[in-house]
């Protein structure tokens, strides 16, 4: 398997990137489809809106986000079974826009992937 990362869109993307998935439900602002240097993005592997807008992207809530949002991963084999594919002989970094490197989504996903790798 080969290198799974998270990166804001906002970095500037380096080759080492691999794939480029962008992972969110809506387009980031202030950044251009060509400028995000993006093979893919997945919408349907975002938290759901409810979700989204409950969280709201709150440290205290970040425990329970992590568990609700699994569980609706858990609901997506396909779409974590692309990601999986894609890792068999590339890099993917999953792309996203939030503010924190540590309290958000693309932080679940990346861990939810690797824990169904290890399966």
């Amino acid at each position: 398997m080969k290198d799974l990362k998270i990166k804001r869109i906002y970095e500037t993307p380096t080759p080492n990137d691999g794939v480029r998935i962008f992972v969110d439900r809506l387009w980031a602002r202030g950044v251009t489809k060509a400028r995000a240097h993006l093979d893919l993005w997945d919408k349907n592997i975002a938290p759901s809106t409810e979700l989204r807008k409950w969280f709201n992207h709150e440290p205290e809530k970040f425990e329970e986000f992590n568990k609700c949002y699994q569980k609706e991963l858990d609901s997506k084999p396909e779409e974590i079974q692309k990601i999986l594919n894609l890792l068999k002989e590339h890099n993917v970094t999953l792309v996203y826009a939030a503010k924190s490197p540590t309290i958000n989504h693309a932080v679940v996903l990346k861990n939810y992937i690797l824990m169904q790798a290890m399966l």
